[in-house]
């Protein structure tokens, strides 16, 4: 651990060297941006977290064609995929399981109650994204249940600017991917609409898919009162070939549909501001053990949640408080979970202080939260934070997080698996403390977190040799580590270039408990880095390389490297994308191998 921290230490050291001699260039967008996924407005360099900010230059220096390759470049969010196209991927974040990190929408919770495997359903195309808010470490205090080691605020574009996009992308596996992009301004209304189509005959047996994806968001009533829609529908249908299991005779396969309706408004005045939403989420899963063969085995879930939240903050002498509540109710039909249901209610306040002429802010905060099935449970947190210069801050923060156990936890059965119904909520402590520095031509934070679970649920069985894994709170499990982000911008021939690189580390005493008998606790990440360089030489000529190390705790390790070239002219833009370019065998999660080097071209047309 201590070499772990002289490498950064030193590698900080050497990067501000080289910063001090750099050309000036223009600010980033990042100085701009006011955190949206929480009550207080906080602009991203004061905010006193641990939060990565992915912009939507960033997203197109990303050579990713999807969210979920494009997650995987950021230190300490661990993307576990099955496959190519985003059809089934887990997303994780410091070494907690995919029921422990909440995705949210323009701050709509988007967690499903069935299981969390289903959190990346709800991921929107690339081209409908402003930006990503990647918020690490106990979250419970702001956003409640799920967001146990952190939470994923995906920010829609506002600006239509009457633009049409229309793309085509074709390359390895028979892939095949076209969408659209409409934008447009009316005298009292805006819209945007996006509907796509990824398919692919796929890279090995059975892992054919067939996506489509469709995107409304319209804002109505400019000039009065503006009122938000979000519409969207998602369709996966995946050949699933060992996703669950190793049975050479099973052809498994998967069909899932995701769907949100949200309506929201936001009313300000000089110290008042609220926003108050409604939200309908649906999600429906069909899995069939043999494809050709529907009575062998299926299950089938059908999950809706239905909400309504309001937040709000008011500013006065004494600083800026925050409140709100959150109400949901949960309806589960499924052949193998049953009939369910679930009543919520989330009450949050925290209030900010500013002291030191406003170099010290502290933010005490605390989430009580009421659950039909699991009754009453409140998690206090604190937020400090130092501003030593302009561009240098300290900050630490420390709080309770939880989660309840999901419906498969409590109820799932089949021949290998049984779920409790007598299991207890998830809870931990965490702490972190960090630095931050930030300027137009470099910018680098790094960070030291700590947290002490209780009652952690794991699939465990009794001895190696026989039993099914049964759901089970397991005893108090350590986790520690550090992460570390820097980003440095330069001219050359008078366009910028980016040098990007994160790493993490992670420790936990997991395998000391069940290493021979747990299902899901052996395949944690123990170190990370990741490296993106981001090149243009030519006017209109851009290319990105991207490195990716992964060592994990079960000692695989791999090395993938991704790159793409994107050429403009005037309203058309060409661009190659290629993966895993030196072809390096690896499995992120279970028992799929990821798919070897392969290319997408791609044709991109805009205009107004």
């Amino acid at each position: 651990m201590h070499l772990h921290i002289r490498f950064i230490l030193t590698l900080i050291s050497i990067l501000f060297t080289v910063h001090c001699f750099a050309q000036d260039i223009p600010s980033q967008n990042l100085d701009s941006i006011t955190i949206s996924s929480t009550r207080i407005d906080i602009p991203f360099k004061e905010n006193s977290r641990t939060i990565t900010v992915i912009t939507s230059a960033d997203i197109k220096n990303s050579a990713a064609v999807n969210i979920a390759d494009l997650l995987q470049q950021v230190a300490g969010v661990d993307i576990r995929r099955r496959g190519t196209g985003g059809s089934q991927a887990d997303l994780y974040i410091r070494g907690g399981g995919f029921d422990q990190t909440l995705l949210l929408i323009d701050g709509i919770k988007m967690d499903d109650a069935q299981t969390g495997h289903h959190t990346m359903n709800a991921a929107l195309p690339l081209d409908v994204i402003e930006r990503i808010e990647i918020i690490k470490g106990p979250a419970a205090r702001i956003f409640g249940q799920n967001a146990f080691t952190g939470a994923i605020n995906i920010v829609t574009k506002n600006n239509s600017n009457d633009t049409v996009s229309a793309n085509l992308e074709t390359g390895s596996f028979g892939q095949l991917n076209a969408s659209v992009t409409l934008g447009g301004e009316l005298q009292n209304s805006s819209h945007i609409v996006h509907a796509g189509k990824v398919t692919s005959e796929g890279y090995r047996n059975n892992s054919d898919y067939d996506n489509s994806n469709y995107f409304l968001k319209s804002i109505f009533n400019k000039n009065k009162q503006p009122i938000e829609l979000i519409a969207t529908y998602f369709e996966r249908n995946f050949g699933a070939e060992n996703f669950y299991t190793t049975n050479p005779t099973f052809n498994e396969y998967e069909e899932t549909q995701n769907s949100l309706v949200a309506f929201t408004t936001t009313f300000k005045s000089a110290k008042l501001k609220i926003q108050p939403r409604i939200y309908w989420k649906r999600n429906q899963d069909m899995f069939l053990l043999r494809r050709d063969d529907p009575g062998f085995f299926r299950n089938f879930h059908i999950s809706d949640k239905i909400g309504v939240e309001a937040n709000a903050s008011y500013t006065s002498k004494a600083g800026v408080t925050g409140f709100g509540v959150d109400m949901s109710k949960i309806y589960l039909r499924s052949n193998n979970l049953g009939m369910r249901n679930r009543f919520m209610t989330n009450i949050f306040v925290e209030h900010q202080f500013k002291l030191a002429n406003n170099k010290l802010d502290i933010t005490p905060g605390i989430a009580l939260t009421y659950f039909s099935d699991f009754k009453f449970h409140a998690f206090p947190g604190l937020d400090v934070g130092f501003q030593i210069s302009n561009n240098l801050r300290a900050y630490g923060n420390m709080g309770y997080t939880y989660r309840i156990p999901t419906y498969t936890d409590l109820f799932y059965s089949d021949p290998a698996t049984a779920g409790n119904p007598d299991l207890e909520p998830e809870e931990a402590f965490a702490q972190e403390v960090g630095l931050k520095y930030f300027t137009s031509k470099f910018s680098a934070s790094v960070a030291f977190f700590n947290r002490d679970a209780t009652n952690l649920i794991d699939y465990i069985r009794p001895n190696v040799s026989q039993g099914i894994f049964t759901a089970t709170n397991i005893t108090e499990v350590n986790t520690k580590g550090l992460e570390f982000d820097a980003s440095y911008n330069f001219i050359i021939r008078g366009f910028t270039q980016t040098l990007a690189f994160g790493y993490a580390f992670l420790d936990d005493n997991i395998l000391d408990q069940n290493e021979d008998l747990s299902r899901y606790a052996l395949n944690t990440l123990k170190h990370q880095f990741n490296a993106r360089f981001s090149t243009q030489l030519f006017k209109n000529v851009r290319q990105n390389m991207v490195y990716k190390y992964v060592e994990r705790t079960t000692g695989q390790t791999y090395n993938v490297w991704d790159a793409s070239i994107v050429m403009r002219l005037k309203q058309m833009e060409f661009n190659i994308t290629a993966s895993n370019i030196f072809n390096a065998e690896y499995i992120e999660t279970g028992f799929v191998p990821m798919p070897p080097s392969n290319v997408l071209f791609g044709m991109r047309y805009s205009f107004n």
